[in-house]
């Protein structure tokens, strides 16, 4: 593959709903370049994007993927994200590495929720956006409401640079509004120039003066030059666009048929022209400390993002990168500023096209690629040049919205698990893995359900090893509401040298929270307890609130103090005074009207304002509490508190009240009594389990 600067390359990302045809798109314009000799199918193994084993099985992109196009010079790098909500974590290192980005629409479904979400990333990214109108050749398909409705939704900036030629129901051809040319579709995808037809004479006229105005705006002198004679070259309508299409202010419309390689060529031809190079940006970075900016251009000493991580158990380990200054050559050598380990040759130099691999000798800034083995690098961190070293800002990933449990399908398989669960955690870092300090569970944490069982769907792929999700254990904690004195006495004769410890000790609940869980107070007087048993009494208190006496959770808000007791001048020991204050403790706190609590939870739920009333209404039903509204840009703010019994799979029924529209998330706030009728049965289910154990 050839070398291209800056001016010459355009990176850009595929978004949009998922099974809207963005990999296929991505495989259709491979082809039509001349890159792949055949066009493969996601469900068959054989797409270029996708070739993943569990893409295959669910015929859905479920990795970022690169490859780059070559069209009349120019190299296109296309980065295709998958489209499925679950699958969010994968578009955080993309839009940090494009200038543009191709937001896929239905011809037949309009616009969608992925590409509502898809125009916010680009958005928060100041990433060109253009809508294509993808799926033309199918039942029903129309442009004109599809197009009718992105202008609806995102204002007069939105117009159409191509119109559909249309046969009937036959997607024939494609007038390019600009050039003011039309295109037949022939065999395998080939684009014939032809007239305009007669009836859409009209229509691409008036369409043109809309472009033509929109890019008149971009540039002062043009704004001038349109006033005087109310038109504009062909060149000049591409100069002005481009400038506001980097702007915003513009926002380009086209139409195509990935699938059967329809409008492939004027597409490629207007991403070419019309979308921005990486060649002039600048990029913050800090050094030394100190904010600075680095800016992207050959001239400038080496710099990399790594953007995407890959780990392989027979491959290897690949970073994906973006040359954000500089060259980098097979030869270079570069520092990790983030871990900062020592200079390392970055030998193993490569361009994606997929999965595979093409030998790199020279990459420019602006440009992707990927290098090998690098161990201790991650995705977000920063490579460069030892001798001016600066570090990028990291990536950040979208907060997790559920957590399950996971642990192994098979006994004894659990290291292997956790081990193959933190390999991923370098390919996927959107979702989390952390052992419950309050339960023995393992907690991993990320976008959905869907999102966590292709997680383990990769665990059994790539190392051999079975994993199953489940409803994390809910850490109640148990607690007395009110005071209780009791004597606990352990005796015990065995022949020779007994056991004797007798305590009488007061159990209350602490009322200033800022005592902290557990109290321990001395109040013997007299000696009627050895000094040197009472530390004794204390840790048996300690080792009796890991367990409560109404389920077995941890004690919580317990005073404790001894005030009296007695001992035996040879059979009194430690051991015997620990086991007196258990059998005190578990004497008291059972007629000290033991309670349990669940943890409470701050709820702060963003959804557009149709969807009020089912969110605040659902979570009503979940025992909710709402405290208040707030005027947010997608909508409407929900604030609330409710008990995390009820939200475990919160994010799933969230998704489906709003159609995909809605977000949240949530905060510890405290602990409060659980309500009778839920506590029985929690302790029910609890005491059920300890007696299982026991049995065992």
């Amino acid at each position: 593959m050839k070398e291209y600067t800056a001016q010459a390359i355009r990176n850009i990302a595929l978004l949009g709903h998922g099974s809207e045809g963005k990999s296929t798109l991505a495989e259709a314009m491979l082809f039509t370049s001349g890159a792949i000799d055949r066009m493969g199918r996601i469900e068959d193994g054989q797409a270029t994007m996708d070739s993943d084993a569990e893409e295959t099985k669910r015929g859905i992109s479920i990795s970022l993927a690169m490859a780059p196009v070559e069209w009349k010079n120019v190299k296109c790098n296309l980065v295709d994200v998958p489209g499925y909500f679950d699958l969010v974590g994968e578009a955080a290192g993309a839009m940090r590495v494009v200038e543009s980005a191709l937001i896929l629409v239905s011809a037949v479904g309009g616009l969608s929720v992925g590409a509502e979400k898809a125009w916010s990333m680009t958005a928060k990214a100041k990433a060109a956006r253009v809508f294509v109108v993808n799926q033309m050749d199918r039942e029903n398909a129309n442009f004109m409401k599809t197009f009718e409705q992105i202008k609806e939704k995102y204002g007069a900036g939105v117009v159409a640079v191509q119109l559909p030629i249309m046969q009937g129901a036959t997607f024939a051809g494609v007038v390019d509004v600009i050039r003011q040319t039309a295109y037949k579709f022939g065999a395998k995808g080939a684009c014939t120039p032809c007239e305009i037809p007669a009836d859409m004479a009209d229509a691409v006229a008036a369409m043109r003066e809309t472009v033509t105005e929109a890019a008149a705006a971009g540039n002062d002198a043009l704004m001038e030059k349109y006033f005087e004679t109310m038109e504009l070259s062909t060149e000049e309508i591409i100069e002005g666009g481009r400038a506001c299409i980097l702007d915003g202010s513009m926002i380009p419309v086209l139409c195509c048929a990935a699938a059967p390689n329809l409008g492939m060529a004027p597409l490629m031809d207007f991403c070419v022209d019309m979308l921005p190079s990486p060649q002039g940006r600048e990029f913050a970075c800090t050094a030394g400390g100190k904010d600075t900016v680095r800016k992207g251009e050959d001239g400038q000493p080496l710099s990399l993002l790594v953007f995407k991580t890959v780990a392989d158990p027979f491959v290897g380990k690949l970073s994906f990168f973006r040359v954000m200054s500089g060259v980098v050559t097979p030869d270079s050598m570069a520092v990790n500023t983030v871990v900062g380990d020592k200079p390392s040759k970055l030998s193993a130099l490569y361009v994606m096209r997929g999965k595979k691999q093409i030998p790199a000798e020279k990459l420019h800034a602006g440009d992707l690629g990927a290098v090998a083995k690098l161990q201790s690098t991650l995705t977000g961190h920063t490579l460069c040049d030892a001798a001016s070293p600066v570090v990028y800002p990291a990536i950040e990933f979208p907060a997790p919205q559920i957590t399950l449990a996971v642990h192994s399908s098979n006994q004894g398989d659990e290291e292997k698990v956790f081990a193959g669960l933190n390999k991923l955690l370098e390919e996927d870092p959107s979702f989390t893995l952390a052992k419950s300090a309050d339960t023995t569970d393992m907690l991993m944490s990320g976008q959905g359900e869907l999102h966590l069982e292709i997680v383990c769907a990769k665990l059994k792929n790539k190392y051999s090893v079975a994993a199953v999700l489940g409803t994390p254990q809910i850490p109640y904690r148990e607690t007395i509401r009110k005071s209780v004195s009791a004597q606990g006495r352990y005796k015990k004769q065995s022949g020779g040298s007994g056991q004797f410890g007798d305590v009488h000790i007061r159990f209350s609940p602490i009322t200033d929270e800022a005592e902290g869980d557990f109290v321990f107070v001395d109040e013997v007087v007299g000696g009627s307890v050895p000094r040197n048993f009472i530390p004794a009494v204390e840790k048996g208190l300690r080792e009796c609130i890991k367990k409560g006496v109404l389920a077995g959770y941890p004690m919580v808000g317990l005073k404790c103090a001894l005030y009296d007791g007695s001992s035996h001048p040879v059979d009194s020991s430690e051991i015997a005074f620990r086991l007196a204050a258990r059998v005190a403790y578990k004497k008291a706190c059972g007629e000290a009207n033991p309670t349990l609590m669940e943890p409470i939870y701050r709820i702060e739920v963003q959804v557009p304002d149709e969807y009020m009333g089912d969110v605040i209404g659902d979570l009503n039903r979940r025992r909710g509490h709402i405290m208040g509204m707030n005027q947010v840009d997608e909508g409407q703010e929900v604030i609330g508190e409710v008990p995390l019994a009820e939200v475990f799979r919160y994010a799933t029924d969230l998704r489906s009240m709003t159609q995909a529209r809605g977000s949240y998330r949530i905060i510890f706030e405290r602990y409060e009594d659980v309500p009778g009728n839920i506590a029985a049965k929690v302790v029910e289910i609890a005491k059920k389990q300890m007696e299982e154990e026991g049995d065992e």
